[in-house]
C-alpha cells in the first residue's frame, strides 16, 4: 500500500485529480469506479477545471458508482445520480450511456443487485476504484461486520453513517435508511484502488487502515490484502499513523 502524504484537503484533491487524469490519458477506455460524499468533491472540481482548460476527453471512459440510496429518484437533490451529474458528469464530455449507478428505485432490489454486479463483470471489471473511508471503516456502504465475500447488496445504514450524511438533508427523518452498494468482494476485484482521506476526524480510521489488523469489524482493513492500493491523505488524517508522520 503506497501512501502519498499531502498538506491539506486542497492538495489531496489536486493530487488525486492529477493521478486520475494521467490514467485517463494513458487509457481512453478506462473503467472508473466513482465515489460520492464530501471527500471527492474537490477531486471532481479539479477534473472539471482540467477538462475546461486542457480538454481531457472522457468520451470513451466508463464509470460505475459505488452506491446509491434506496428510495430516492434520480432527480432528487440528494440522490447520488444527482450528485454525480452536478459535480462531474454535466461538466465533462462523458457519454450518458457509459455512466452507471445502481437503481435504488428498482421494483426488485435483489434483482437490481444481481444486474449491477453482472454489468460490472461484463464490462471487464473496474480498472481504478476511488474510495473514501468512513470513521467506522466503512467503504462504500459496507458497514462493520459486512462479510469480505459480499457482492452488490442492499444494506441498512447504521445510525453513525446516517448522522454523517444528515447535513445533506433538511431533517434526519429524510435521510434514507437503506442503500445499494458494491460489496467488499466487488471492490477488491478492482485492478487498482485510490483511497482519499482528509481531516482529523479520519485519523483513527487511517491509523487502523494502515497499521491495524484485518477484520470484518473494520471493512477497509481488507485493502491491506489488495496488491495495488494508493492512499492520498493529508497531515491531519495521518496524525495517528506513526510510521507515516
Amino acid at each position: 500500500m503506497e501512501v502519498i502524504k499531502v498538506r491539506d484537503y486542497n492538495e489531496m484533491s489536486e493530487k488525486a485529480a492529477e493521478y486520475i487524469i494521467e490514467k485517463v490519458k494513458a487509457n481512453s477506455k478506462i473503467r472508473l469506479g466513482l465515489a460520492t460524499g464530501g471527500t471527492p468533491l474537490g477531486l471532481y472540481k479539479n477534473m472539471v477545471t482540467d477538462f475546461q482548460h486542457n480538454n481531457t476527453s472522457y468520451r470513451r471512459v466508463t464509470s460505475f458508482n459505488l452506491d446509491e440510496y434506496v428510495g430516492l429518484s434520480e432527480e432528487h437533490p440528494n440522490s447520488y445520480r444527482y450528485y454525480m451529474n452536478k459535480s462531474l458528469f454535466n461538466h465533462i464530455n462523458t457519454l450518458k450511456s457509459n455512466i452507471h449507478l445502481p437503481n435504488g428505485n428498482a421494483v426488485s432490489l435483489q434483482e437490481e443487485c444481481i444486474r449491477y454486479d453482472q454489468l460490472i463483470q461484463d464490462s471487464g471489471g473496474i480498472d481504478l476504484q476511488i474510495l473514501g473511508i468512513g470513521q467506522n471503516g466503512h467503504i462504500g456502504f459496507n458497514e462493520p461486520g459486512t462479510p469480505f465475500g459480499s457482492k452488490v447488496h442492499v444494506v441498512r445504514l447504521t445510525e453513525s453513517t446516517r448522522q454523517a450524511n444528515k447535513h445533506f438533508f433538511n431533517h434526519m427523518n429524510e435521510v434514507p435508511t437503506h442503500a445499494i452498494t458494491m460489496g467488499i468482494q466487488s471492490i477488491m476485484k478492482s485492478k487498482e484502488i485510490l483511497l482519499l482521506a482528509s481531516g482529523g476526524q479520519k485519523s483513527v480510521a487511517i491509523h487502523k487502515l494502515l497499521q491495524g489488523e484485518v477484520s470484518q469489524q473494520f471493512p477497509a482493513s481488507i485493502l491491506q490484502l489488495h496488491p495495488n492500493v494508493t492512499v492520498i491523505a493529508d497531515e491531519e488524517a495521518l496524525s495517528l499513523a506513526l510510521s507515516y508522520i
